[in-house]
């Protein structure tokens, strides 16, 4: 309803009444709450497990905080970084997004969660949604836009889910190892020393979804498999995840060695962006000329990100958002 000033405001209750629930919700000294007021420009007041909300965004707050009080179970936890998300969902355009699979008349429609030993990873967004149900549905997807949209994490969730459903037998990490413009034998101690520091976020994410003890097993194994792209050439990948990151730091030449080694029951995730290309001056990427050249081949799809989902610190949303100003006046000039 909208007050006499014309602001709206709303009222609700949460239940069950649970007042260690509702604590958890608001945070010490409310700051989960006091994080809503600010990013939606709307006041909270609460009574016990009643709550009113006033500003011109009340209703998309209510919505905000049930859900929230939906994620918290027990005693917890609930962190800024989780508010913060659930405020970026929210904030996202509301669609479902749908996928052809073959170019006919199926279509795949998008739940956006994939199941981990560890519980469920939810999609944050439209783009996302589309980004799982096409590696679902695809032999080949990639994932390109700026940092912190989550291609990297939601790749080796499906990656995961994968394994853990016997889809495929082993996963297999490949990341190009031309940051900052060191080269493997350069690097001190054996080959694994060597491509970990480059693998870092993909081993982070493992280690989130199965736990570090069970990775490890599992790397022993070689179950889960780490390479430098360097080491894919002559290679016949089958039944296996693979997963190309930062695929804006390779060669056309390497790019299409990389694509070539998928082998029968596998599926390929590549994920880049674009923006952040570490190659020598004058020498082209490799995934700007496969998002040309593989345009409308059947099995592969594509999913772009752009600033609006980025899911990290709203800081790097603002970032992101002002290099992207920068680059269409540098095109405009």
């Amino acid at each position: 309803m909208k007050s006499r000033t014309g602001v709206e405001s709303v009222e609700f209750q949460l239940l069950p009444e649970d007042n260690a629930r509702l604590a958890v919700l608001c945070g010490p000294l409310d700051q989960n709450i006091k994080l809503v007021e600010q990013r939606l420009g709307v006041g909270v007041s609460r009574r016990g497990s009643h709550f009113r909300i006033s500003g011109e965004r009340a209703s998309g707050a209510e919505r905000v905080l049930r859900d929230l009080f939906e994620l918290v179970q027990g005693d917890g936890p609930l962190d800024l970084p989780d508010v913060h998300l659930a405020l970026r969902e929210h904030e996202m355009p509301d669609e479902n997004p749908t996928q052809r699979a073959d170019g006919g008349a199926r279509v795949i429609e998008a739940d956006g969660v994939v199941r981990v030993p560890r519980g469920l990873i939810r999609a944050r967004g439209a783009h996302q949604k589309q980004y799982i149900a096409q590696v679902h549905s695809h032999d080949l997807t990639f994932g390109i836009g700026p940092a912190g949209t989550g291609k990297t994490y939601l790749a080796v969730a499906c990656a995961v889910e994968a394994l853990q459903s016997e889809r495929v037998r082993r996963i297999v990490l490949v990341r190009p190892a031309v940051e900052a413009g060191e080269r493997l034998g350069f690097l001190p101690g054996d080959l694994t020393q060597k491509v970990d520091p480059y693998l870092r976020p993909m081993y982070d994410a493992l280690y989130e979804m199965l736990g570090f003890e069970r990775v490890a097993r599992l790397i022993e194994r070689n179950v889960i498999e780490v390479a430098p792209l360097a080491f894919m050439r002559g290679r016949s990948l089958n039944e296996s995840f693979i997963i190309l990151d930062e695929s804006q730091n390779t060669t056309p030449e390497q790019m299409k060695m990389f694509l070539t080694r998928i082998g029968f029951g596998s599926h390929a995730v590549v994920t880049g962006d674009p923006t952040q290309t570490d190659l020598p001056s004058g020498r082209p990427s490799g995934l700007r000329q496969a998002s040309q050249l593989l345009r409308g081949v059947e099995g592969v799809a594509f999913s772009f990100f752009d600033a609006a989902d980025v899911v990290r610190h709203p800081l790097v949303q603002r970032i992101v958002q002002a290099y992207e100003a920068d680059a269409q006046g540098g095109e405009a000039r």
